[in-house]
């Protein structure tokens, strides 16, 4: 008999109603290449606690915001934890995977990132600006945000949210890393369009940017996604860390691109089985 292939579960929510994008294509196109290699399950985040024991790891994917299954979230990683279920992404990262706590810690330490409050009292450390920007400590794909003016801040209802100046950017970029290991980066040439992607080529500064965040995060194992935005004067600010399920945004690749790329998660996602 052949060898048993690994069990792979993969977490997701394929109807999940992304803006301007279809997620679920993006998954159903990344198992099919996984099985491959791997027996992939499909699963929603709501089941990934009770099936996850019949598997050899778990692969949490497009599972959308955990404000819309928080419950079963917080089951999962904490069931995860306690039996040192192999998970990928590794559970102990620092960026979104915990909240947005990071952004007013990148912004207390003065590295390079949109300045983040969250207390009316500290109001006076943003910059000024024409709106700012509130969002959910535990926000993700622009789920609550809302921009107000100057003179509506006072009625903000701080406790879970963060406060940012709305920046005029020239262009959104984002940087993908499987494990430590650069791959591609993809801009958005119009503001106004973000979700219209094409491929874009790192300067070394930038990357050395992109690769500062994920060195500064504690996840050894796992897809992370650095978010930027380029400011007026031509640097670059952090807008997101992401390390929980960035969506990856495989189809803006060219064919030869988006190939390496499942290559390179194949290859973690078989460090990680060989982990004892």
């Amino acid at each position: 008999m052949p060898p048993a292939r690994p069990r792979l579960l993969h977490v997701t929510d394929l109807a999940y109603p992304a803006a301007g994008r279809r997620y679920c294509d993006e998954d159903i196109h990344l198992s099919a290449r996984l099985a491959e290699d791997f027996d992939v399950a499909l699963c929603h985040p709501r089941q990934a606690a009770a099936l996850m024991d019949s598997f050899d790891a778990v692969l949490v994917r497009n599972s959308g915001p955990v404000l819309g299954h928080l419950a079963a979230h917080r089951e999962f990683r904490d069931r995860a934890l306690s039996a040192g279920t192999r998970v990928y992404n590794e559970l102990t990262g620092r960026g979104d995977m915990a909240g947005k706590q990071y952004l007013l810690d990148l912004t207390a330490a003065g590295r390079p990132v949109i300045p983040t409050v969250d207390r009316p009292e500290d109001l006076g450390r943003l910059p000024r600006a024409d709106a700012y920007v509130v969002k959910p400590r535990l926000g993700a794909d622009s789920v609550g945000l809302r921009v107000v003016a100057p003179d509506e801040l006072d009625a903000v209802e701080y406790g879970d949210v963060l406060v940012q100046p709305r920046i005029d950017f020239r262009y959104e970029v984002s940087f993908y890393f499987v494990d430590d290991a650069f791959q591609y980066a993809l801009h958005a040439p119009d503001p106004e369009r973000r979700w219209e992607l094409v491929p874009y080529e790192p300067t070394g500064d930038d990357l050395e940017f992109a690769r500062s965040f994920v060195e500064w995060n504690t996840v050894s194992h796992g897809i992370q996604r650095v978010d930027a935005c380029r400011a007026p004067d031509g640097t670059l600010l952090l807008v997101e860390l992401e390390d929980l399920n960035p969506y990856l945004s495989l189809d803006a690749l060219p064919a030869a691109r988006r190939d390496a790329f499942v290559d390179a998660l194949k290859a973690a996602l078989r460090r990680l089985l060989d982990r004892g």
